[in-house]
């Protein structure tokens, strides 16, 4: 039976470890297991009155791999970055058509590594997808989260226009896809007291698409090292009847992966992770970060190097818990970001006073060894911190497979095309 730490259980639960020391020295949840270094774990069994762990133990994970295509489902993916929903997709079952990028260095990305791809480089607002009407089964994509504008009277389709959410719906209305996915930050569920959000599924209901609820995925119960989440929103063309389409988001894995389980070979990956160019810190800076435990931060610090690392901010409230980050082996990475050292969101190495390599961070989105990043370190850096993680875009494509399924089903049932 598996045991968890106090840290992953916050995690599994979304509350704070605090919450869970509180819940130990009230008697509501004491840890059961002692192990062989003396860390209090608490059991599966006594973890099992939660509903995450209930799901995860009670999971069909092992039996949505099963899952595969009736037929060959073609995609469109807009907003494709660096290709990690794409590959993702494409593992699941998805055949992809196009894929519209407009930063060039990841266009290359793309083209290095799947070089059949039909790689669309430029703003999305210069391209005509009209080509591709009745043609494509999914359009998948995370359209940047811009400044969003309610100057208009009826929130709808045209009041959008001059946002990126305005050019993903008008490729939704040209191609006419049977289903799509969007994905983005979890802010965005909450930006505006949940009024963008609104807007934004009032106007693809209005172009033709019913909604399934919006939800918010944690990367760590899909197979994914990483404490990363993100909105998905999925869609269904209105034509094709409610009760003849099915719908569930993916199972959770059983079990939280780690870093360790990153960069050394085991459940993920057959090898060590491989060398790669990566950052380095100022010589200082790499000092100070020496007195950082695994799975500290600032305040782990002596009081006079807290005082030199933070300099204003050591008198400023809040807990800034990503400064003078280093991760641990033994727990899921944070989110990564677009640049390791920046100081505000430090992803430390757990032994090495560095930030993460370019593999290691490319592992922890859960990208093959041998996809290969192109442009300078930065560039390449910002390709893999934006994008979404594989094993999570996967997970996802088996749950859209099997939603396509079931339309296929019911088309074949009742001699429908696919419109």
């Amino acid at each position: 039976m598996r045991s968890y730490s106090e840290s992953m259980v916050a995690d599994i639960l979304s509350v704070s470890k605090r919450t869970v020391t509180k819940w130990k020295e009230n008697g509501k949840l004491i840890p059961e297991i002692t192990t062989d270094d003396h860390i209090k774990k608490y059991s599966e069994k006594q973890l099992m009155c939660f509903d995450p762990f209930k799901r995860m133990v009670q999971s069909n994970w092992k039996k949505e791999q099963d899952i595969s295509p009736l037929r060959s489902y073609t995609s469109l993916e807009l907003f494709a970055g660096s290709g990690g929903l794409a590959i993702g997709l494409e593992k699941a079952g998805f055949h992809a058509v196009a894929l519209n990028e407009m930063d060039k260095h990841a266009c290359h990305t793309l083209r290095y590594n799947r070089p059949q791809w039909n790689v669309l480089e430029g703003d999305i607002k210069g391209v005509d997808f009209s080509d591709y009407h009745g043609k494509v089964d999914l359009i998948s994509g995370g359209f940047p989260c811009q400044s969003f504008s309610y100057a208009g009277k009826k929130l709808g389709f045209e009041d959008t226009r001059g946002t990126l959410f305005f050019e993903f719906a008008r490729v939704l209305k040209e191609v006419r896809p049977t289903v799509f996915i969007a994905e983005n930050v979890r802010g965005l569920s909450s930006h505006d007291s949940g009024r963008t959000l609104k807007v934004m599924t009032a106007v693809l209901q209005d172009i033709g698409y019913r909604l399934v609820d919006p939800k918010v995925l944690r990367a760590i119960f899909y197979r994914v090292p990483q404490k990363r989440e993100r909105l998905i929103i999925v869609g269904v063309r209105k034509d094709i009847p409610e009760q003849h389409f099915d719908f569930s988001w993916p199972e959770p894995y059983d079990e939280i992966l780690t870093v360790k389980d990153a960069l050394k070979a085991g459940e993920l990956y057959p090898c060590d992770v491989p060398n790669s160019e990566g950052q380095q810190y100022p010589k200082r800076k790499a000092e100070i970060l020496s007195h950082v435990p695994r799975g500290g931060y600032w305040r782990d610090l002596p009081d006079d190097l807290q005082r030199e690392y933070m300099k204003g901010s050591y008198f400023l409230g809040g807990g800034k818990t990503g400064m003078a980050r280093r991760l641990s082996w033994n727990e899921p990475c944070l989110t990564l970001t677009c640049a390791p050292a920046q100081k505000q969101t430090e992803r430390c190495h757990p032994d090495e006073n560095r930030p993460l390599k370019i593999r290691e961070y490319a592992r922890i989105q859960t990208f093959p060894d041998d996809w290969r990043f192109m442009g300078s370190l930065s560039h390449q850096y910002k390709q893999i911190g934006n994008a979404v993680p594989i094993n999570l875009s996967y997970a996802l494509g088996k749950s859209l497979i099997r939603l396509l399924n079931s339309i296929e089903k019911y088309r074949n049932s009742e001699g429908n095309t696919r419109g």
